[in-house]
């Protein structure tokens, strides 16, 4: 197996929203196993500025672009100044979220919208772009960030768990399409992690999705990077149109 350290040394990622949470883990976790790194951010200037300093400080070279993920342009510029300014694109994570919860009989069509906008377009968008790339140089790896209430709904979430059930129905269409150019899809489907999102539910409601969580405690934004950068190296070159749930076991 070699070198497990080195297990993208070289490669270009590009993880979409990675200014904060599991994106910033994730580009970090990236950068630690050699790869060179950019990462979008909307608002987060200083954030991303940050995460990109700690990058360098590895040795590894990082970028960071303001890009809007639901804007289809804004993610065809990206990638075309991933691809000016370190040459090629080997990995691209879709990760990049937001919640806009409400009840069905309640939620407005912004919410709808908007949630759906970024939390599936947005994997469309930095895809469509990324793909042409994958396709000419016979290599690319692409991870997108689901949910486990992708897979089981979720109460006061039928905008995000659509968006999160439909990024797994995307990836298993674009492992189909893209498999004998060497390219491979999977989906990581985080349970309950530690993140801005997490910090600012209900405390009745974490408990009680604490509660479901067979390991007794709530996942680390490490534990969710480890598992795709082991899907974004070769290590996992026999592995495409998979959904691997990171929940200790919360949803069995």
């Amino acid at each position: 197996m070699g070198d497990y350290h080195n297990i993208l040394e070289n490669k270009v990622a590009i993880v979409t929203g990675g200014s904060r949470g599991i994106g910033k883990a994730i580009a970090l976790k990236f950068a630690s196993y050699g790869a060179n790194v950019a990462i979008n951010y909307s608002k987060s200037a200083d954030e991303a500025k940050k995460v990109i300093a700690e990058i360098e400080k590895m040795g590894r070279k990082g970028l960071a672009v303001q890009a809007d993920v639901a804007s289809f342009k804004d993610a065809q510029n990206m990638v075309d100044q991933v691809v000016k300014t370190f040459g090629t694109l080997d990995i691209l994570v879709c990760n990049a979220g937001i919640n806009m919860d409400g009840v069905i009989w309640k939620m407005t069509e912004e919410q709808w919208d908007r949630v759906i906008a970024v939390n599936l377009k947005g994997y469309f968008n930095y895809c469509r772009a990324a793909v042409p790339i994958f396709r000419e140089k016979g290599y690319g790896k692409i991870v997108n960030i689901s949910s486990i209430n992708g897979l089981r709904g979720k109460f006061g979430q039928a905008n995000y768990t659509a968006a999160k059930g439909g990024i797994i129905a995307f990836t298993k269409t674009l492992a189909r399409e893209l498999g004998n150019k060497n390219i491979n899809c999977n989906v990581v489907a985080p349970g309950l992690i530690e993140t801005d999102m997490v910090a600012a539910m209900d405390e009745a409601a974490k408990e009680k999705s604490r509660a479901e969580i067979t390991i007794g405690r709530i996942g680390k934004p490490e534990d969710v990077a480890n598992v795709v950068a082991f899907l974004a190296s070769d290590l996992a070159r026999h592995i495409t149109g998979q959904t691997i749930n990171v929940d200790g076991g919360q949803l069995m």
